[in-house]
């Protein structure tokens, strides 16, 4: 009988090496075990790496096929495209206890001992020699690649302390203190960001990819080391920090290339499960549109001439985003002692610093300074999306000049008033506020029917946010909201009647972004 067969309550019943042995168990490499339950995962159907979304038909592909081709696997790819959680969840296919000889710290299998204590010790005790379970989550190890980093912290080095205290000479093998990497035999072993580790230890990796065994100083030293390498690097740091030696390159299998999510809903799905909101929401109410616009914000940067392109715009931004957003409205609720809020568009500014801090700017980007390039993200982002719901101002422009503007109305209200939304208005204000403007309410229920309540009030705002990104009104950036005034008015004001520069710059702020 297989111990593959014995269920994990029986297995753990195992406490000696003649019990494993009459159990029918064989060892198996590390690779063999990913694959066996790889294959099993396909056949039943069932998902190989949950909650890794966009990939279904790229990546995940290209690693189960690494995996089923027992390959060692570098993802290589930009910040924020789920690499090391994909490392970190083929910890479930392995099974889930293993064997080893108690007291080892190579992990060594009973059947095949590696070690010079389990050689020793079964020698010693034969099938009476005690075995514990090792569960799977014990065998995953991660190191992050840092110039810092030694051959004697991955794969070992003579310990002086261990001699004196055993009182054994430096040529016995007993006295070496042995790495992350032998420590992981049997299991998984993941670098991550490889091009920044220094050339010299990239060399010491390629006796263990190649042979499997590793080399301490002058011991003559042999262990054919079982473990499933996994590496993973950024583009980015080919040139800046450092490289991956070519012969090390040359011993990893497979190179899967990961990329960012190719749609907006893939992106919003990804924010949802990771975006630590739980509480924020018991008292703020979201709405769709508000998931597109932050992951509008993402598609914006990523295509941003002040963007790095190279750096990239990780996944970790909107999902900072989205919680700052949150926040944003539920600090509004909490101040107003509102048991409950409706997001509002203007909550949108509360996420700058989620964007500031999360891309790397060329150096245009750094002439224009970080605030400015994340309004312009912000900006973009509302540009695009309002031609989602409402007509596009630029468009109707060309038509004959007879035709309607619906947008008219609502200018002409504020060729005689202005508008100061702050952000933390009272629910009621906000309302009080949006519906004096004249045409305001019409325009909304006039393209989009089917809004009402809360849900309409938000579009009121998002109108004259979409109506500033197309000049038709100016936007102001107060202390503490936004202004929303008639365009040539607020030209004009700056022009003729002597303001000074700071606030013509101010009136006009939405005007110079463009």
């Amino acid at each position: 009988m297989s111990y593959f067969t014995l269920s994990s309550s029986d297995k753990l019943t195992l406490r000696t090496l003649g019990q494993l042995k009459a159990a029918g168990y064989q060892p198996e490499s590390v690779k063999d075990e990913l694959r066996r339950n790889l294959i099993a995962r396909l056949r039943a159907g069932e998902p190989v790496f949950p909650g890794v979304y966009g990939y279904e038909d790229t990546v995940i592909p290209d690693v189960e096929r690494a995996l089923l081709s027992r390959h060692h696997i570098n993802l290589l790819g930009l910040r924020g495209q789920a690499k090391t959680r994909i490392a970190r969840l083929m910890v479930g296919l392995l099974d889930e206890y293993i064997p080893v000889v108690e007291g080892s710290e190579l992990n060594d299998d009973p059947l095949q001992p590696l070690s010079r204590y389990a050689v020793d010790l079964i020698a010693e005790k034969g099938d009476d020699t005690p075995i514990t379970w090792l569960h799977r989550d014990e065998r995953y190890t991660e190191k992050l690649a840092t110039p810092d980093v030694s051959v004697a912290d991955l794969i070992g080095d003579a310990d002086p302390i261990k001699a004196a205290t055993l009182k054994l000479p430096y040529s016995d093998e007993r006295v070496i203190h042995f790495g992350l990497i032998p420590r992981s035999h049997r299991g998984i072993f993941v670098i991550n960001e490889l091009p920044d580790l220094q050339a010299r230890i990239q060399v010491s990796l390629f006796n263990i990819l190649q042979e499997g065994d590793i080399q301490i100083r002058g011991f003559k030293l042999r262990l054919p080391l079982d473990i499933q390498f996994v590496f993973t690097a950024n583009p980015e740091d080919y040139t800046n920090r450092g490289s991956i030696v070519t012969p090390l390159k040359d011993r990893i299998d497979s190179q899967i290339l990961t990329h960012y999510p190719k749609s907006l809903e893939i992106g919003k799905r990804i924010t949802r499960q990771e975006a630590l909101v739980k509480e924020g929401q018991e008292i703020v109410t979201i709405n769709e549109l508000t998931e597109d616009l932050i992951e509008q914000i993402a598609i914006e940067a990523r295509a941003s001439e002040y963007v790095d392109a190279k750096s990239g715009v990780s996944a970790r931004m909107t999902i900072s985003a989205f919680e700052n957003l949150i926040s944003t409205a539920e600090r509004r609720a909490l101040l107003n002692g509102e048991t409950s809020t409706y997001v509002r568009l203007s909550d949108l500014y509360g996420v700058i610093p989620a964007i500031t801090g999360k891309v790397e700017l060329v150096y245009e980007g750094e002439v224009e300074g970080p605030y400015i390039v994340a309004m312009n993200l912000v900006s973009k982002a509302i540009k695009t999306q309002f031609l989602n719901y409402f007509p596009d101002p630029e468009k109707l422009k060309k038509q004959i000049k007879n035709k309607a503007n619906p947008y008219q109305k609502v200018q002409d209200w504020f060729s005689e008033n202005h508008l100061d939304l702050l952000s933390d208005l009272t629910e009621k204000d906000y309302r009080n506020r949006l519906l004096t403007i004249d045409g305001l309410d019409e325009f909304v229920e006039q393209f989009q029917p089917s809004a009402e309540g809360d849900e309409k009030l938000f579009l009121m705002e998002f109108v004259l946010h979409g109506m500033a990104e197309f000049s038709l009104l100016s936007k102001k950036t107060l202390d503490q909201g936004l202004q929303f005034k008639d365009l040539t008015d607020s030209l004009m004001a700056g022009l003729d009647f002597g303001e000074d520069e700071d606030d013509e710059e101010e009136d006009d702020e939405d005007f110079r972004r463009r």
